[in-house]
């Protein structure tokens, strides 16, 4: 059973790990971990580790979603970009940052319990896409801010290319079973700015769709 102290410990925790911003921890506080939890691992919702969910993907530690938020500086009336929904937790604690929030995901069933989540918390500032993330989301571009959460072997182009001017893109780079990057990318006037922050470990961002058929137009979560 999730109590205040689970959430005090959490956040604690994610202090001694260089998360310092306190409008991150905010949102981190403000968002039930739980509830993007699968039924086995509820009690372990607010361990600072990385936990299964379908598909082979994961639920990011609190720590690795709240040094990611840190570093993309989200303000509050930014257009942010997320490649990998997934259980939709990070997007959620990106939701209490920023004006709004699109968010795409490949496996159509993860989108679609995720979209749930978002109904059940009354998060109205998120917008979906079942499509390739690689592929980024050109209509709606450029995006202030650009975030992902599986680790490509290279920096997609086509993100960089929907990137504003003086924007930010933060991503983990990397083949699967190697090391892993986390880079900051930051994009001027006159080329990308690239920075080195960590070592990680994702799951491998894949191009294209899992199933056949195009992907869904964009669909308002809340």
């Amino acid at each position: 059973m999730t109590t205040p102290n689970h959430k005090i410990r959490l956040v604690m925790e994610l202090r001694r790990s260089g998360v310092t911003d306190t409008r991150v921890l905010s949102a981190i506080e403000r968002t039930p971990r739980e509830a993007f939890c699968p039924p086995q691992f509820l009690d372990r919702a607010y361990e600072d580790t990385a936990l299964p969910i379908a598909h082979g993907q994961t639920l990011s530690a609190p720590t690795v979603v709240g040094l990611m938020t840190q570093a993309i500086e989200v303000g509050a009336r930014h257009k942010v970009l997320e490649v990998g929904t997934g259980s939709g937790y990070q997007a959620s604690v990106l939701s209490h940052l920023c004006r709004r929030l699109y968010t795409i995901e490949r496996h159509r069933p993860l989108l679609a319990d995720a979209e749930a989540r978002f109904r059940d918390l009354r998060i109205n500032n998120i917008v979906s896409l079942h499509g390739d993330g690689w592929a980024g989301w050109p209509a709606q571009a450029p995006f202030d801010r650009i975030i992902v959460t599986a680790a490509p072997d290279e920096v997609p182009a086509a993100l960089v290319d929907q990137l504003a001017v003086g924007g930010l893109l933060v991503l983990p780079v990397g083949r699967e079973k190697r090391e892993q990057r986390l880079l900051r990318l930051r994009k001027t006037a006159d080329g990308v700015q690239t920075e080195e922050l960590a070592a990680v470990r994702f799951v491998p961002m894949v191009s294209g769709l899992p199933e056949s058929g195009a992907a869904d137009p964009q669909r308002n979560s809340a």
